[in-house]
């Protein structure tokens, strides 16, 4: 499931906006696949970062997620027509900057109910301290 969608790009954006950003052909038209591919590619950035903390897909989606989703999705589809937007990059700076706080530990993804997502803390161990070959007896005599 995605963090965002073409509804939720529409609006931030303007139609004639994206359709600048997306329709290759001139057809006049927004080129849906386009804007799919680019959330497809901020949703995966954004894995990235959560990959380890949160179990993987998130649902329901956290709003910070979407609007996460949206601006990284908004940032490919800028510089996929190679046309700089410091608003647009400097919502992306912030929005890796988020990430990485959140990767940390350091901000909490919030379900809409208000509920924290469950936190796996980072990579576990899967081995407990019964289950070592070599223990603090045996190492002693070396």
């Amino acid at each position: 499931m995605p963090y965002s969608t073409l509804a939720d790009i529409k609006n931030d954006i303007s139609e004639a906006e994206l359709i600048q950003l997306t329709d290759d052909e001139g057809a006049g038209v927004v080129d849906e696949d386009k804007v799919t591919d680019a959330i497809a590619d901020a949703d995966s950035e954004i894995d990235g970062y959560l990959r380890g903390r949160y179990p993987l897909p998130l649902s329901p989606v956290p709003r910070i997620l979407k609007n996460l989703s949206v601006g990284i999705a908004l940032y490919y589809l800028f510089h996929r027509k190679q046309i700089s937007s410091e608003v647009i990059d400097k919502r992306y700076e912030n929005a890796v900057k988020l990430l990485v706080k959140i990767s940390d530990g350091k901000v909490q993804l919030v379900e809409a109910d208000g509920d924290a997502v469950v936190d796996e803390g980072g990579p576990q161990a899967s081995k407990a301290v019964d289950d070592r070959i070599f223990s603090d007896d045996k190492l002693g005599n070396y």
